[in-house]
């Protein structure tokens, strides 16, 4: 199965799992949340890590500190992942690790596997050997025997890399969540790590099988700003971003060369046709935004992407592009990019947004057949929406929604195409999950418990595809 062709399927069924979910959210609260009508009760988990239904069964496949095939050691804060069709039908899973000097990273106590690496490769060095440690791993992993063939660093000395997402043309764009510049000071218990780089950007690193560290390129041209996430249009490859703080903008990069986003290309930020400066986060109590309400969607072009001043999305706004509260979650799906807003909303417990790309996207032609903006859901009552961070699509249709809070039985929530809400885990590591995605074949979950440091694979009797 071509890549391409793997992309698409993989990304049909969200929009049925999201007008599932928005039913939900439309029906109000629910009593309670229950696993039981859909794949019976959870199981008491003798490890006291995490429950499942009858039937499915967890391993842990990597944990921090871990040594890696390339020599080193896997990091902390796994967070978001994606999936890709890999050699003799073996899963190849890319995943972000949200780090700060001050967690664990590859090289170990006091950097001493450093130089095991390739220096040039490494983003930023940092001063006096004290790198920055963020980037991704890749795991290889053979879904028939449930086991990792390797894992080892994909993308190294990058920082915060929170989410992301996969790309038509087979690579993971990982971004950074963080503007530190050049000179910066980030502490960790011992000595500080001194940036000389400047941090803010969207790597991006290859989905392959073989152990390969990714030279670390920042895709400059597609700003410097927290990023958090990124969908791709298959249709023109035009790349959408969130950016997650509460004043936020939303960008779209219009590549200068098809599946090739070192190239350059344009940087604009979504602004709405009929009025300037939009202020989407309906926290004034009335609804500057009704939901459901559909905008038509205009596209104001930025200079200066690269914003020493981090002051992109005030510029932006400036010249009219919309305001958005804290953007994080993205996907695609059948030709509508949906996107949460995780404190939006009169009670500031979440949007989630569709954008529907004109059939001139991107062209001179489309001032006449813009697209259009959807506040698809607010949900001002949902306890799901406000928990809700990574979500994911199963092979058969119902959405997987990772909760970002800590505390006890923390839940990973399904949600059917018919709106009906469901707990299919939860953990007892009082953490957040992260990053849950299934393998190409539809045999195995995986998901991270982040502050844990876990990446766990989950299997059992699931449903049918759709």
């Amino acid at each position: 199965m071509s890549t391409r062709r793997s992309f698409l399927q993989s990304t049909a069924a969200f929009a049925i799992g999201m007008s599932g979910l928005r039913q939900f959210v439309a029906a109000g609260e629910t009593s309670s949340l229950s696993s039981t009508d859909r794949f019976g009760e959870l199981q008491d988990d003798p490890h006291q890590l995490l429950s499942l239904p009858p039937g499915f069964s967890y391993c842990i496949l990597s944990r921090t500190g871990d040594a890696m095939e390339d020599g080193l050691l896997v990091p902390d804060k796994p967070d978001g992942m994606a999936t890709f069709e890999g050699p003799n039908g073996l899963t190849v899973l890319v995943r972000n690790h949200e780090i700060e000097p001050r967690q664990i990273g590859p090289f170990g106590n006091r950097a001493k596997l450093l130089s095991s690496i390739e220096a040039e490769k490494l983003y930023d060095l940092g001063e006096e050997g004290k790198p920055c440690i963020g980037g991704t791993t890749t795991v290889v992993y053979d879904t028939t025997k449930q086991q990792v063939v390797r894992q080892y660093m994909s993308l190294v000395g990058t920082m915060r890399n929170c989410a992301g997402g996969p790309t038509p043309w087979g690579s993971w764009i990982t971004c950074e969540e963080a503007t530190d510049i050049v000179g910066a000071n980030k502490f960790d218990e011992g000595p500080a790590v001194i940036c000389q780089q400047n941090h803010g950007y969207n790597f991006e690193v290859p989905a392959t099988a073989e152990i390969e560290l990714a030279p670390a390129v920042p895709l400059k041209a597609m700003g410097r700003f927290r990023h958090e996430a990124v969908a791709v249009d298959p249709a023109t490859g035009i790349v959408y971003q969130t950016e997650d703080v509460d004043d936020g903008l939303i960008y779209r990069f219009i590549p200068s060369q098809a599946e090739n986003l070192a190239a350059g290309g344009k940087l604009q930020a979504l602004a709405f046709v009929d009025r300037d400066s939009t202020d989407t986060r309906n926290w004034s109590g009335a609804f500057s935004i009704a939901p459901s309400s559909t905008h038509p969607i205009r596209w104001v072009d930025l200079d200066n992407v690269e914003s020493p001043k981090d002051d992109l999305r005030y510029r932006g706004f400036a010249s009219g592009a919309a305001r958005f509260a804290r953007g994080e979650g993205m996907w695609y799906s059948n030709g509508d990019i949906y996107f949460a807003c995780t404190s939006g909303g009169a009670a500031q417990l979440g949007q989630i947004w569709k954008y529907t790309p004109g059939p001139a996207e991107g062209q001179l032609g489309e001032r006449t057949k813009p697209g259009a903006l959807e506040l698809f859901v607010e949900a001002n009552n949902s306890k799901l929406v406000v928990n809700a961070d990574n979500l994911t699509v199963a092979p058969w249709g119902d959405l997987i929604v990772c909760e970002d809070r800590d505390g006890d039985e923390v839940r990973l929530i399904g949600v059917t195409p018919h709106g009906e809400c469901y707990t299919f885990a939860h953990n007892h590591a009082r953490t957040e999950f992260a990053g849950a995605t299934f393998s190409p074949d539809g045999s195995t979950l995986f998901v991270n418990l982040q502050h844990r440091g876990l990446t766990l694979a989950i299997t059992g009797p699931w449903p049918h595809t759709v």
